[in-house]
């Protein structure tokens, strides 16, 4: 697609676009930040911009909290700060604008004290396509004296003047244009509907859900995708939140019930476990947790034709809380080498990190056809149980 745009075959670069997003979903789930970079660099795909978005404004995180978020293009933000149904509250929202500014001019002091007039022209001249999307008749007054007033002077007189009067007395006319408040999905009493509920996972589907809610609840018969009991919660995502060990005990520490899912490089492997018990990046020294209800897993997957569970039957050596002065090496620990994650390179994709005994020490069998792999992508979730 990218090299029939650079030859200008408008035709064939518009067919490509709409083939990538009618077959190609879960690709381009998978290198969403690649695909997201890449089409505000040409400008050229409105229409995958705009599935991209779609996809954002309802993930916020994907973009704002990863770790290269500063270096969003300028034309990508601008088109999320567009959005009425981007979902974040919009006082997060002026914090991620303000930090993508300063990021772009590294000669700002660090204080804010210390800033000249010189400095906050320089702020509010790089941000001069976003600041006029930023909803400031929507936020509180306690909103506007704790994050808008300390940059109010890159903020244009007559809008201050008009964000101060709105305060005072909202009902009495403004000059400023007053953008709409950003929509938010109600989430409280969802329609009665049976329209399946959304599921964000670049590696597993809900058939994999219902499978591995069936194990944890010990069932003979496969729950069905209309009553699965539980909702997984993405909490991590490598792509999203980046494949440094430690990032995995920043993240999900104190979580428990929680499923950990890795897509295997160069097959069609799904493999994983599932810790009932909190993760805790406490310890100053490695620490085993006792359970009987842990398990590690392969999933039912393209050439794969059957799932694989293994139980834990060493209950005393089931999880691996890793000590502080290794978990920039090591990730999620099931067993003592049934199933884990580590790298000496501190990325879990720079080498291979995957384990996988193939005689099961502590759980009752082997999850993987080889005992290291490398791996393309990994998820952890949080299993909530369903009102």
């Amino acid at each position: 697609m990218l090299v029939a745009n650079e030859c200008k075959l408008e035709e064939l670069t518009n067919k490509l676009e709409t083939l990538l997003i009618d077959t190609k979903a879960s690709w381009l789930k998978t290198h969403f930040s690649l695909v997201y970079r890449t089409i505000f660099d040409r400008r050229n795909f409105k229409k995958l911009e705009n599935y991209c978005n779609d996809i954002i404004v309802k993930y916020p995180n994907l973009i704002f909290d990863s770790s290269d978020f500063t270096s969003l293009q300028e034309s990508a933000l601008v088109s999320l700060l567009k959005r009425d149904d981007l979902q974040m509250k919009e006082v997060e929202i002026w914090d991620y604008v303000i930090k993508w500014g300063i990021s772009q001019n590294s000669t700002l002091p660090t204080n804010l004290e210390e800033w000249s007039k010189e400095n906050f022209f320089t702020l509010k001249t790089t941000l001069r396509q976003c600041l006029p999307f930023i909803r400031y008749f929507h936020l509180s007054t306690y909103e506007v004296l704790d994050k808008i007033k300390p940059y109010k002077k890159i903020i244009d007189k007559q809008l201050w003047e008009d964000i101060n009067q709105h305060l005072l007395a909202p009902e009495r006319p403004v000059k400023s244009i007053i953008l709409p408040s950003r929509s938010v999905l109600v989430t409280d009493l969802p329609p009665r509907t049976n329209k399946p509920e959304e599921f964000f996972s670049t590696i597993v589907s809900k058939d994999h859900v219902a499978e591995i809610s069936t194990w944890i609840d010990r069932k003979t018969t496969v729950y069905t995708l209309t009553n699965i009991p539980y909702k997984f919660e993405l909490i991590l995502s490598g792509t999203r939140d980046g494949f440094a060990p430690q990032k995995f005990w920043d993240i999900c520490h104190g979580h428990a019930s929680t499923v950990v899912v890795v897509k295997v490089k160069g097959t069609d492997e799904i493999i994983g476990g599932y810790n009932p018990l909190a993760w805790d990046n406490s310890n100053i020294s490695h620490q085993c947790i006792v359970t009987n209800d842990s398990f590690i897993f392969s999933l039912k997957n393209g050439n794969i034709q059957n799932s694989i569970l293994s139980r834990v039957k060493d209950p005393n050596n089931a999880i691996l809380n890793i000590g502080k002065s290794q978990q920039n090496i090591f990730g999620p620990y099931f067993g003592g080498d049934d199933f884990h994650m580590g790298s000496n390179r501190f990325n879990f994709t720079l080498d291979s990190v995957g384990f996988c005994h193939n005689r099961g020490k502590h759980y009752e069998r082997s999850i993987s056809s080889s005992m290291n792999f490398s791996i393309v992508d990994y998820e952890v979730f949080k299993v909530v149980r369903k009102a």
